[in-house]
């Protein structure tokens, strides 16, 4: 049987205010259900492709919240930001309201393909180390990167802090000076100190690639997108 829940309770969980405040908007008639007027905040709906209106702005009715925002410079991945804003200011106010938070921070340079959600599991199943969920930088350096040094990065490179090398599960070369390097951690600036490591410099980092899921080219920088059911399996494929 599908669920059902009264319109007042059905809003305040989407992030739209305390049920006080859904209530009185109901009332107002600024909430559109499945295109009818509803003004009455008792009135209970399947949850089940329940799209709505409030305000004028078009919802569906999602259970918990998966996205992709394509990360611009000078940007925090942080609730609580010291220099720059915070991506969250990127997205509307109900998504934040529901408390929702990237995965896998970006340093406030790094633009790119960045994961937010309010699923914990989705959250640590792409975080947690032990997944070794792939992911793809491109790497715009200094110097031209030669042959030897893109070896170094694929057998390890020793980094201050680490106990042994570490190496990258793959890098190819673009141009003489853009690289894509394929990690599988995410070690504070990791991508940075193994640049550094092979006596170069990193002037630009993107990241284009989670599992097997791509940054879109139609995604511009500091728009944001829900994630499809196709983009989904892409992140569940190994």
């Amino acid at each position: 049987m599908a669920k059902k829940l009264d319109l007042e309770r059905i809003l305040s969980k989407q992030g739209f205010g305390t049920r006080k405040q859904c209530r009185i908007m109901i009332i107002n008639e600024e909430i559109t259900v499945n295109d009818e007027l509803c003004d009455d905040p008792d009135a209970q709906f399947d949850l089940e492709n329940l799209s709505f209106t409030v305000k004028g702005e078009a919802w569906d009715y999602r259970e918990k919240s998966y996205l992709m925002l394509h990360k611009p410079s000078n940007y925090e991945c942080s609730h609580k930001t010291q220099h720059h804003p915070t991506i969250y200011s990127l997205l509307p106010h109900p998504l934040v309201v529901r408390d929702v938070q990237c995965i896998g921070r970006l340093d406030e340079d790094t633009t790119g393909l960045i994961l937010i959600s309010d699923d914990g599991q989705f959250i640590h199943r792409m975080s947690s180390p032990k997944h070794k969920v792939p992911k793809i930088y491109e790497v715009t350096c200094k110097h031209a990167v030669s042959d030897e040094q893109i070896t170094h990065i694929l057998k390890g490179v020793q980094l201050i802090d680490e106990d042994a090398p570490i190496a990258a599960l793959a890098c190819e070369r673009i141009t003489e000076n853009v690289i894509h390097m394929t990690l599988a951690e995410g070690k504070y600036h990791q991508v940075k100190r193994m640049v550094a490591a092979i006596s170069n410099r990193v002037e630009a980092l993107k990241r284009i690639q989670i599992g097997e899921l791509k940054l879109p080219d139609d995604l511009k920088v500091g728009e944001w997108k829900w994630l499809s059911e196709t983009d989904m399996l892409l992140l569940s494929t190994k």
